[in-house]
């Protein structure tokens, strides 16, 4: 879609279907803030399937290792008897820990996920909700991501279209030839069992 000198593409219009789906489902359930889901929609929304997949996965991951992190980070900081110097000191042990499990676990693309999460629980949120919010904020990234999958699912471009039709002709074609490979070997085996000189017709 070109609308005067700017062009909207696909994945834009996606995108911001996407955001909007999670701010109507958060005023509709109640559920508070929708930055958190919003901000996961945008991050997973890419351009094609698998993809989305690839990217929801590994922020749903970092969010859940920050959401742990932060927890652990709130049980430390009430047994300090200053929390302005233990916030100076665990905060930044606590985002590298968040970092190096996420790049132990492989998850590089979660990692900013994952750290976002660890700081909005550590500076956003009232000390007493601590534990609560760390699982609602995972269910967030649960939730936006989802939307992203869906959208990806119910709006694909002409392209992903015929990506889509070539890779499902290619997996048809290597099912043929797995079929067909079969044949010849079960028609080895009977000509093996048939004895010298019999006539075949």
């Amino acid at each position: 879609m070109v609308i005067g000198k700017y062009r909207i593409g696909l994945r834009t219009l996606k995108t911001s279907v996407a955001v909007m789906c999670c701010i109507i489902f958060f005023h509709l359930t109640h559920r508070g803030s929708p930055m958190v889901a919003t901000l996961a929609a945008v991050f997973a929304l890419r351009e094609d399937m698998s993809t989305t997949m690839s990217f929801g996965k590994s922020r749903i991951l970092g969010n859940t290792i920050g959401g742990i992190a932060g927890i652990l980070y709130y049980i430390c900081l009430l047994k300090l008897p200053n929390q302005s110097i233990g916030e100076i000191f665990l905060v930044p042990f606590f985002v590298l820990v968040t970092i190096t499990v996420s790049t132990r676990l492989n998850n590089q693309k979660g990692i900013i996920g994952g750290v976002a999460t660890l700081l909005f629980l550590c500076f956003s949120i009232p000390k007493t909700s601590s534990f609560t919010y760390a699982i609602d904020r995972v269910i967030d990234t649960f939730i936006g991501t989802l939307f992203a999958i869906l959208w990806n699912y119910l709006i694909k471009s002409p392209l992903e279209d015929k990506e889509e039709t070539l890779e499902e002709k290619k997996e048809a074609l290597a099912q043929k030839k797995e079929e067909i490979k079969t044949l010849e070997q079960e028609i080895q085996t009977l000509e093996k069992n048939i004895p010298p000189g019999t006539p075949l017709d």
